[in-house]
């Protein structure tokens, strides 16, 4: 299950394509973070998670320069909203900053609205400076706790944070579990232990439907209720009310349990503290950009998920898509996949920084999907279309561990968020093929690179 093209039952020979991998962190710069340290008084008291008046408040977003993280970034600034972001530019480029800060200005500009604060730091969530990042938007102020003592507490100006920073490669899961446990699971321990010391405590995890495992081949809807970390009472079809108990089955890469561990700890840590508020937001299958054309998904490391490997067979990097199964129970024999286009799973982001705890506790999960589903070949026709250019495709038989059918339930979100998806596939497809052409456009002109021998494990994202 997962975002790439051969878990969807299509596959190409993937391309050579430049760059480190995800696991390849470049030289990194504190970016003016050699900042006198705050005082740290002694069991600082938990206190408001509100800055002085008067302070801008800023969203943090980490991993905020790549493919979602940008686009979420775009509309939390069209949104009004002041944006820290964090990135180590292993995955993804520092131009595309100019591109989100060009796009924000126009819109706020044609709003007659004032342009919201950018701040960029490149550095490692992981590393020490990220410490000091957060410090240094900590204020020390004097409260009265509950027993009418005054007492010093930290109040930070970040408002919430957004966590795209995970390692997303299967491949690389399976050869090098480690680095994705340190990354995925050990990072994000370390980051929440931080923020948790510096009471900030609205938290949105970026997670996946890959932890929905085995549970995929129902071929039902998956709903969030299929997936739970604590006992949770639910109310069926028939309005029998049910006790979930928490279960995972078949998470079959280690990128897919390091999703699930971090949803359980973010859940437990909830458990633990009513000031959380913590999100998990499960991505089926984001594609597209935004219409401007200068944002889109452009990895430093190989591309698998479908519709960026469609481009490469259109752009002539790819010679044809390999499609896997023609006889599924489907409305045309390829498989399902639900497509959810990147500006609605942003706007997701932005509706999550806004969920109440009105159930009582502080950790809630939501699918971010078009609950409709597309097949391979509605896909493929999708950017047929968008471009009038024929997509060659090679059809193959059925590979074990495949799946049908694999759509988002987005009951929960639409009722609890009032997140609602506004785009179709058609308009993802014209979307891309737009970043594509003005990419093409201002490349210069070389000779497509030949295809690498197909891989046979995915990348999922």
């Amino acid at each position: 299950m997962g975002t790439d093209a051969e878990s969807y039952g299509a596959s190409s020979p993937s391309a050579s394509s430049g760059g480190s991998s995800p696991l390849t962190t470049p030289e990194l710069s504190d970016d003016g973070l050699d900042i006198d340290h705050l005082p740290s008084p002694l069991d600082p008291a938990r206190g408001t998670d509100a800055a002085p008046e008067g302070t801008p408040r800023f969203i943090l977003v980490i991993g905020g320069l790549g493919y979602i993280g940008s686009h979420t970034v775009l509309e939390l600034l069209r949104e009004g909203h002041n944006v820290i972001i964090v990135d180590n530019l292993s995955n993804s480029y520092q131009t595309v900053l100019e591109s989100i800060k060009t796009l924000a200005a126009k819109h706020c500009k044609a709003q007659g609205v004032p342009m919201p604060l950018v701040h960029f730091h490149r550095l490692d969530y992981r590393s020490q400076s990220m410490r000091f990042l957060i410090e240094s938007y900590t204020d020390l102020v004097m409260t009265i706790d509950a027993a009418g003592q005054q007492r010093m507490t930290y109040c930070s100006r970040i408002a919430g944070v957004i966590h795209f920073a995970a390692y997303k490669s299967v491949a690389d899961s399976i050869s090098k579990p480690l680095q994705y446990y340190q990354n995925n699971v050990c990072g994000l321990v370390d980051l929440l232990r931080q923020l948790e010391k510096y009471n900030i405590h609205n938290f949105i995890f970026s997670s996946s439907a890959t932890v929905y495992g085995a549970k995929a081949n129902a071929g039902a809807p998956l709903r969030e209720e299929d997936l739970v970390h604590h006992d949770e009472e639910y109310v069926d079809g028939a309005g029998n009310r049910v006790v979930l108990q928490p279960s995972a089955v078949g998470l079959s890469c280690p990128y897919a349990r390091t999703k699930y561990f971090g949803e359980a700890i973010l859940a437990d840590l909830a458990a633990s503290n009513p000031a959380w508020r913590i999100v998990a937001l499960r991505y089926f299958n984001p594609v597209g950009c935004d219409p401007s054309g200068m944002l889109g998904e452009n990895p430093r490391g190989e591309a698998t998920n479908l519709y960026p490997v469609l481009t490469q067979v259109l752009t002539g990097m790819r010679e044809n898509l390999n499609v896997f199964g023609s006889d599924w129970a489907t409305r045309d024999g390829t498989a399902i996949r639900d497509y959810i286009h990147v500006l609605d799973v942003a706007r997701g982001h932005i509706a999550a920084l806004g969920w109440n705890t009105e159930r009582g506790d502080g950790f809630r999960a939501f699918n971010l999907g078009s609950g409709t589903g597309t097949t391979v070949l509605e896909a493929v026709q999708s950017l047929e279309s968008a471009s009038n250019r024929t997509i060659a495709l090679n059809w193959s038989g059925r590979r074990p561990g495949d799946v049908g059918t694999c759509v988002a339930s987005t009951e929960r979100a639409n009722k609890e968020l009032g997140w609602f998806p506004r785009e179709s596939v058609a308009q993802c497809a014209s979307d891309l093929w737009n970043f594509v052409e003005k990419t093409l456009r201002r490349a210069p002109t070389t000779k497509p690179t030949a295809a690498k021998p197909e891989k046979t494990n995915p990348i999922v994202s």
